[in-house]
């Protein structure tokens, strides 16, 4: 299996407050928290990323708290730029 797009690159341990900060936990809106996803480590991320695109980490990515805003704020990135892009 072969697979195409802009790779992403992580360290180990990024946790749930870094793929989307708690200052933003007041919603539950994928395009809201996409277009914070990851902010705190690259501030333009959710503006690059695009439909396509492999994010790799380390071991633990997703770590922390247990909480479902980080896996939406990814989502929600992806889906944003999509649109964005037609």
């Amino acid at each position: 299996m072969k697979f195409k797009g802009k790779v992403w690159k992580f360290k180990d341990d990024v946790n749930t407050d870094e793929i989307i900060p708690a200052r933003y936990l007041n919603t539950i809106d994928p395009k809201e928290l996409g277009s914070h996803c990851m902010e705190d480590i690259d501030k333009d991320f959710s503006k690059k990323i695009s439909k396509g695109d492999i994010i790799v980490a380390g071991k633990n990515l997703g770590c922390g708290s247990s909480r479902e805003h980080a896996q939406i704020s990814i989502k929600g990135a992806l889906q944003e730029n999509t649109r964005r892009s037609q």
